[in-house]
């Protein structure tokens, strides 16, 4: 019911314009399963909420917030990812977890009701946040590429491919365009994870940027 809402409200506060980019995104995703253009052509707020829940399921608010992150709409997305917080969390700031004095979020958790909360900075997951950063510096590629496989963010065919780079800087620029952002969220905060375990100074340092 919270994800419900959380899209309904969503979609009702988006101008015309964002609605139509919004439906327009949403058609044009690369990831399956796909959105076809009859679904959503000449369809309201409420046909297009249908349309997330029943072809994304759990995933709907995480597509949706996927979807308004390429159009630009981040204010939106922010909220829309708060909405979707366990009741209760008043001390939580964009479904990141606890916010610290300097504005930075701590490592999410999932919610009782089974919603998940997501480590987010001004409207952006944290290792989108310092993108460049974690390309630069991690070095530890190797070993993040083993857990992502253990907990199946990657497929041992992205595994091999990456692991065939010969920098440290490009293997991480290509798990960033390519398995990262297909993955989405939620393939985002496991990733999160295990840099927090990897590269525990390099994310503390990070954490502590505004």
């Amino acid at each position: 019911m919270a994800q419900r809402q959380a899209i309904k409200g969503m979609l009702n506060n988006l101008s015309k314009e964002q609605f139509t980019e919004f439906c327009d995104e949403l058609v044009n995703r690369k990831e399956q399963p796909w959105v076809a253009l009859n679904k959503v052509e000449g369809k309201s707020v409420l046909d297009i909420m249908k349309v997330l829940l029943s072809t994304f399921n759990e995933k709907a608010v995480e597509v949706a917030a996927e979807v308004l992150n390429e159009i630009g709409c981040n204010e939106a997305r922010a909220k829309l990812l708060a909405a979707v917080v366990e009741p209760g969390s008043s001390n939580m700031e964009a479904t990141g977890g606890p916010s610290s004095e300097n504005g930075s979020r701590d490592t999410a958790r999932p919610s009782a009701g089974g919603t998940a909360q997501y480590t987010m900075v001004d409207g952006e997951h944290f290792v989108d946040k310092h993108r460049i950063e974690l390309i630069n510096r991690v070095h530890c590629v190797a070993d993040i590429l083993d857990k992502l496989l253990q907990e199946k963010v990657i497929t041992p065919s992205i595994y091999d491919e990456i692991m065939a780079i010969q920098t440290t800087q490009k293997q991480m620029r290509e798990l960033f365009s390519g398995p990262l952002k297909a993955v989405g969220l939620r393939g985002k905060e496991v990733f999160y994870r295990i840099l927090a375990k990897e590269e525990e100074y390099l994310i503390e340092e990070l954490k502590g940027k505004k």
